[in-house]
Order: C-alpha cells, then structure tokens, then sequence
C-alpha cells in the first residue's frame, strides 16, 4: 500500500514538474518572440525618427500650403514637397469622424450625395490625418512588411511606395480622400474595378477632386496605384487634368 501511495505521490510530482517545465518554455518562446518584437519596433522607430528629422528640417523652409501653386488647393505635398509639420487646416466633419479642410466641404458633401442618389455605396475610410497619425500608419505598415520576412530597410522602402512619409503625406492638409465600395473594403487593384471607383474616376473632377495616384504613374508621382485616393484641387484645375490624363506634378511642371 505504501508503494502505491508512493508511487501516486511520485507521478503527481512529476507531472507537476513535467507541466511547470512545459508552460517554462512556452513563456520563454514568448518573452524571444516580445523581444525580437520590441527590437523590431526599436529599430523601426529609430530608421522613421532619422528620416522624420530629415523631412522636419526641410519642412522649414515650407510655411504655408501655396508656395509651388500660388493656389491652396493645387499645393503639391510629396516626398520632395513635403508639408510643414505644424500646419492644421480648419476642419468639419463631412462624415461621422471623417473630416476635411473646410474649404472643400461642399463639394465634397455634393459628391458623396451625388454620388448615393446615383445608386452607388461608398464609406469615407479616411480623410484628414495628422503628423502623428500618419507616423503611426507607416510604422504600422512597415512592421508589416518587416514581419513578413523583410528586413528593416527594404520594409521601409516598400512601405514608402504605398505610405507617404509623415510631413508627406496629402491626408495632413485635409484635401485628399479615401473612398472605397461598400461592397469592397480591400485597398487593392481590384478596388478600381468596382462601380464605386469608376463613378468617381468618371465624375470626381465635376467637384474639383482627381484620382491621385493613377495606374502606371508610380514614377512620376512616386506611389503605386491607389484607385481609393482622391485629391481636391479645384474644379477648373481637376477637369484640364482628368482630360488630358496628366497628373498634379505634370499639371504643376514639376515632376522631379
């Protein structure tokens, strides 16, 4: 009996060991894995904070939204022209917890209703975006990428074909849009193909607003293809555009 006795008290132990050792390494894996991805996150925080402060000192030199255009709404915001960072516009809230600079809110508000009373479906995914949001959207982004199996700076460079840098980015100066179907919720090619978008490839001009970033211009306007993005510039300005199938830096003549 006192062997039995023994012997259940000895497995009991065991186990007991046997689990403690188990849920050890399994705490270990976890604290490498948070490790390496808190040193990822350093990292990629330290690459964004070398190239910010760049951009910082060049946004100096840039105090208001018309010193390539003479106009507010044809300013050019890109890598090469970036936004000073301080600059906020005056905002309204065209859609619930979407807003826009105020100064295109009526057409923008035309459009959309055109737009719906059309039969077409359409969600605001983002308007005005602020220096530190968008340093949240890229460092998210390039994370992304970098846990795909990148490494730091082809992730970087990868995410700035998609992402404009912080102080980069339109979304800052309350003019540019992200419109998608509701039937749709992918920022693809195939957001292009839906009913949504070509309503707004074929109509957003009539309300001052441009596909931004069009199919095979990545090198004129250094982002790919993104069929949800639209910027206002004006209608005099958005129709010569949309007719001659140019973009906003060969409107401007100042392709770099």
């Amino acid at each position: 009996m006192k062997l039995v006795i023994f012997g259940i008290v000895t497995g009991v132990v065991l186990g007991s060991l046997v689990s403690v050792l188990i849920l050890s390494g399994i705490f270990k894996r976890k604290q490498i894995e948070l490790e390496a991805a808190n040193s990822r996150l350093q990292a990629i925080n330290t690459l964004l904070r070398g190239t910010i402060a760049a951009n910082e000192d060049r946004d100096m030199e840039i105090p208001d939204m018309e010193d390539n255009s003479g106009g507010w709404e044809l300013r050019l915001i890109n890598e090469h022209h970036p936004l000073d960072i301080s600059y906020k516009p005056d905002l309204i809230e065209i859609v619930p917890e979407q807003f826009v600079d105020s100064r295109i809110a009526n057409d923008t508000r035309d459009m959309l209703h055109d737009a719906q009373a059309q039969g077409m479906n359409m969600l605001v995914a983002s308007a005005y975006r602020s220096y530190d949001q968008q340093k949240e959207v890229f460092a998210a982004t390039m994370q992304e990428w970098n846990e795909k199996g990148m490494d730091l700076f082809d992730a970087y460079n990868e995410t700035k074909k998609s992402v404009a840098m912080p102080g980069t980015s339109e979304h800052a100066s309350g003019l540019a849009l992200d419109i998608i179907s509701l039937s749709y919720d992918k920022l693809d090619d195939h957001q292009g193909d839906t009913a949504e978008a070509q309503w707004l490839m074929a109509n957003s001009w009539k309300y001052g607003f441009i596909l931004r970033y069009p199919p095979e211009r990545a090198d004129v306007t250094g982002i790919i293809y993104e069929p949800w993005h639209f910027r206002y510039v004006g209608k005099e300005a958005a129709k010569k555009i949309t007719e001659l199938g140019i973009t906003l830096e060969e409107y401007l003549g100042v392709v770099s």
